[in-house]
């Protein structure tokens, strides 16, 4: 959330009085880029890229780090030896560790650190009697598992040059430790899949004393003028050949100057994918999600990929400008091989990309050559840390990061519905009006949402008594609809007397502070703010005891959290966030630790909805906007302060698609658009689009004009509606979709290139996805005026319109086919071979529907041979499915036996499980009906019924229902089995 615009009444004063009295804010309209770093702003981003420029321009450059060989030693699955790195033309040396561990999943990791950081050797301004343990704190939040080593690695090889070790689980990976110059090739089968320093861009900036030189005495020259000759000599005494200080010991932006009393500190190294031309990932930016090139041209960026939390409002489009979130884990695709990398560093990372073909023959010129993508990463601290995944397949890297990093938080049921939001609902009285009203107009939704303006001059854990006097009657009303109520809960704390949350973090010194070790003080809406300091094991403590009921009263079981401005937004801070020298538990840098920071508040914050009453174990629900690797173990997110525009719409997915892939599934966008004022058509497609978010909420800003769904007016609050409806509708879908994300990292909206990896059209393709496991395509409407769709089919399967059962697609593999997609009709289809659950009655929240029946749809494929799909579903709310109280079906489709069956999916005999409450209850919910899609007219139009036998051996007739084809409208025949009257949870089959 962010301010923008004219406003009026109180804001109009309030903000004019902090204007007056700080003059460190001033409302804006859009995004300054100018306050926000470009790369030659930045003196680590300079350093490393114009090493780049020197060594991609030489003909004599060789890189000067080289291992030390009989400093090597390998035992039980690592490497360990010394780098060292030549730092002079006397031969001068620095001793780096190197370590790379090749772990039991197949993944290896390499990490090079410095021997007197190390050792606790370097003399800092600050109590360093955590620098050792400092260059582990990414490591300590992020990794929760995936660290065995694997001891049946082996060196295969080894003579002076290098040596090799295979590993993995079936042994086919390879690393190539070359000795000098130091570089890492990784193989699998073979071939080259991804090589370290292969350009020679490793860059390790050595600890160094700062040397304080005199000033240079000019007693002829003019007062205000500088000596040339004695200004030229002292350049020469005080900055080694090549290499500019400017920025080694401090560092100004704007009107802030940033200390740094370790100096020059950044890691780099270059990346190379051989043979890859895409490379996906590193989110989150707007732009393709086809990472671009960046060292300018046609098509490319002049910027690197900046990664580096923020509060970026109204951001611009297509761009690696930096955002609120990070996650550096990059993937690299081509037909045949996934590879990635990822890269533990929670500091200000910058990542450059560029493209270049290979050719093996020079005189093929260029016939046959293959085009590789080079990456140059470089941080600004700690140490370089990368992680090395060789796949081969899109699922396997994603299970492999998922299970370094962990998988996605399953979440209550309740959240994978509609979230109605804005800043801010004015009263209890106005939250309850629209409660009634989306009642009213028969429009589902789950959440209604409370910014900033319900709190007591913005003083979280209070509520304004004059606009929500009654929270307790605002909250039993919409619990009585099965709905729930999210409050905004930011990190800053408001400096303020009489407010006992303040004064509890000062004398209980849990605030994070400034280079000089006092409190830092600094604004966001509230004004004077201090943070909280989340690293701290005390704060994140006393936070929790916040949350109690009896401290945050107004609350109820049924209200969660939302978590914003957590990059940390500091609206007089450089870059509008918190000062890199600023110091956290421990005395660690916040540089160190930047990208870290949302995480630890957002963890905070779950940890806290997880104890706020003994005995209540249930899943909290809490958002966060800042994010890095690691965070999808705890919430959701969404993609910041968008606007009411096409541009935004559009965006949106490859932004959600690119979090997926990255191990973030649970995410979405503001619906809508957060700023602005969006149209009835945008909004109306906007609605469409957003039911295929993982997550699902309308925003909107403080000065944007009222636009709950059912006051566009018809025709547009019918196809809202039905939009709404449809999201419901699937949510057994959606809830296995996440599931199976839980269990595997598998994202749970697929773009083309992980559902078909060897479709080399598809891979740039990121407007359309898949969801889950279901066959489901989905290609949102994003320009004006557009009543037609292309879509990519990438295979040769049959595809079905999801409304019509029309055959949409069928032996068009890489084609586009155009289907209609006037402003009612959301280009939707079912690909062949897949059966998939949904509930058909129409409900007003996802509590109201859990008991009932569910509908099967089952789309015959291509050859009439085999379709299955599964169901997972568990009380949706407790933990109780971590004891085995849960539903997990698999139900499969036998052209040949002419079957239709349903399984354990994990083989487990139900007479062993024990059975709970919900489990009892869940036995009296049924498969209603089956619907097939592309039914074979000589099979079924002869079917009046069909046997249904259960797991006891009872059986049953079931009727069919047959709709021959179509053929004047290309409709597919159908049939639907009715009244199948079979467990959900049950073992049963459907002999046709």
């Amino acid at each position: 959330m962010h301010l923008s615009g004219p406003l009026s009444g109180r804001w109009t004063a309030y903000l004019g009085l902090i204007s007056t009295l700080s003059g460190v804010f001033t409302p804006a309209v859009a995004v300054k880029e100018h306050d926000f770093k470009k790369c030659h702003q930045s003196g680590f981003c300079s350093r490393n890229r114009a090493l780049a420029d020197h060594v991609l321009s030489s003909n004599s450059w060789s890189s000067p780090y080289t291992i030390v060989p009989e400093s090597g030693s390998f035992r039980d699955g690592q490497y360990q030896a010394t780098v060292l790195k030549t730092i002079n033309d006397n031969g001068d040396t620095v001793r780096l560790p190197l370590t790379v561990s090749f772990l039991e999943s197949g993944t290896a990791r390499v990490t090079i650190d410095e021997e007197k950081r190390q050792k606790g050797e370097i003399e800092l301004r600050h109590d360093s009697k955590a620098r050792k343990e400092r260059y582990n704190e990414a490591e300590k939040w992020v990794v929760v598992g995936g660290l065995t080593l694997d001891k049946e690695a082996k060196v295969e090889a080894e003579d002076k040059s290098q040596l090799t070790v295979k590993y993995g689980p079936t042994s086919n990976f390879e690393a190539v430790i070359k000795f000098s110059p130091f570089g890492i090739d990784f193989k699998r089968d073979g071939v080259s899949q991804i090589k370290f320093n292969d350009q020679g861009l490793l860059n390790v900036e050595h600890w160094r004393p700062k040397i304080e030189k005199p000033a240079v005495e000019n007693k002829e020259t003019p007062e205000g003028e500088q000596n040339q000759e004695n200004k030229e000599e002292e350049k020469k005494e005080e900055e080694p050949k090549g290499e500019d200080e400017s920025t080694w010991w401090d560092e100004s932006f704007g009107s802030n100057t940033d200390s740094k009393p370790r100096g020059p500190e950044s890691v780099g190294l270059d990346i190379t994918f051989p043979g890859f031309e895409h490379v996906f990932g590193i989110p989150s930016h707007t732009g393709p999600l086809s990472l671009k090139t960046t060292r300018g041209g046609d098509g490319s960026y002049s910027e690197p990929y900046r990664l580096y939390n923020a509060d970026v409002f109204e951001y611009i489009l297509d761009s690696p400008m930096t955002l609120y979130g990070n996650i550096p884990f990059m993937q690299a695709h081509r037909k045949g091989s996934s590879v990635g990398v990822f890269w533990l560093n929670a500091a200000e990372t910058w990542v450059d990309i560029t493209k270049g073909k290979d050719s093996k023959n020079p005189l093929s010129l260029g016939i046959g050559s293959k085009t590789s993508t080079h990456t140059h990463w470089f941080s600004e601290s700690g140490l370089l840390d990368v992680f090395v995944f060789l796949g081969p397949t899109p699922k396997d890297l994603t299970a492999k990061y998922g299970e370094l990093t962990g998988t996605t938080t399953m979440p209550q049921e309740f959240a994978l519905g509609y979230h109605q939001c804005r800043w801010n609902y004015v009263s209890d009285e106005d939250v309850k009006d629209v409660d009634r009203k989306m009642d009213k107009f028969k429009m589902p939704y789950d959440v209604i949402w409370l910014d900033i303006e319900y709190t007591d001059d913005k003083k979280y854990f209070t509520w304004d008594q004059h606009s929500f006097k009654d929270p307790i009657g605002m909250g039993k009303q919409l619990e009585s609809h099965g709905r729930q109520l999210v409050t905004i809960i930011d990190p800053h704390i408001k400096n303020t007397d009489n407010y006992p949350v303040v004064a509890e973090l000062k004398s209980k010194d849990l605030a994070v502070k400034n280079k000089d070790g006092n409190i830092f003080e600094g604004w966001c809406w509230p004004g004077s703010s201090h943070w909280i300091d989340a690293f701290k094991p005390a704060a994140r403590e006393w936070w929790a005891s916040l949350f109690k009921y009896d401290k945050f009263k107004g609350t109820m079981e049924n209200t969660w959290i939302w978590n914003d401005m957590n990059e940390p937004s500091v609206f007089n801070g450089p870059e509008t966030t918190m000062p890199k020298d600023n110091l956290h538990d421990g005395n660690w840098e916040h540089r160190d630790l930047h990208n870290l920071n949302g995480m630890t508040f957002h963890n905070a914050t779950h940890h806290a909805l997880k104890t706020r009453k003994p005995g209540e174990l249930r899943r909290p629900f809490v958002l966060t906007r800042a994010f890095f690797a690691g965070s999808q173990r705890v919430g959701a997110m969404w993609t910041g302060d968008n606007t009411a525009e096409w541009g935004h719409l559009k965006e949106s997915i490859p932004m959600i698609l690119s979090l997926n892939i990255a191990g973030f599934p649970f995410s979405g966008a503001d619906v809508g658009g957060f700023f602005g004022n969006p149209d009835k058509q945008l909004l109306t497609r906007w609605y469409q689009a957003g039911a295929f978010y993982p997550f699902f909420r309308a925003h909107a800003h403080i000065d944007a004009r009222r636009r709950e769904p059912y006051l566009m007016g018809e025709p547009y609050n019918t196809i809202i509606a039905a939009a709404l409806r449809l999201r419901y509708s699937l949510l057994p879908t959606w809830y296995t979709a996440f599931h199976q994300s839980h269990i595997d990292g598998t994202p749970i909206v697929k773009p083309l290139y992980f559902t078909h990896p060897d479709e080399e059209a598809g891979f740039p393709v990121d407007n359309q996805f898949f969801v889950g496991s279901t066959g489901l395509l989905v290609k949102p409407v994003t320009e004006e005026n557009k009543n037609t769709q292309d879509i990519f089919i990438p295979d040769n399967e049959v595809y079905y319109d999801y409304f019509t059962y029309n055959v949409v697609a069928s032996g068009k593999a890489g084609k586009s086919v155009i289907v209609d997609a006037p402003l009612e009709k959301l280009p939707l289809l079912m690909r062949g071979g897949h059966i998939f659950p949904r509930r058909d009655i129409p409900r007003r929240s996802s509590q109201l529907q859990k008991w009932d029946d569910y509908t099967l749809v089952l789309t015959i494929p291509k050859d009439s041979k085999h379709a299955e799909g599964e169901l997972y579903v568990d009380d949706g709310d407790s933990y109780d499915f971590e004891q085995g109280q849960y539903i997990n079906r698999k139900f499969v489709f036998d052209g040949s036996a002419k079957t239709i069956t349903s399984v354990d999916k994990e083989g487990r005999d139900s007479k062993e499980i024990k059975e709970g409450e919900w489990l009892k209850k869940m036995a009296g919910v049924k498969v209603d009906k089956i619907l097939v899609v592309g039914a074979e007219e000589a099979e079924w139009k002869k079917r009046s019924e069909v046997k249904v036998v259960d797991g006891e051996g009872k059986t049953w007739n079931a009727k069919v229902e047959f709709t021959p084809a179509d053929k004047a409208t290309g409709r597919a025949s159908f049939a639907v089995i009715k009244k199948v009257d079979a467990k959900i949870g049950g073992d049963w089959k459907i002999e046709l």
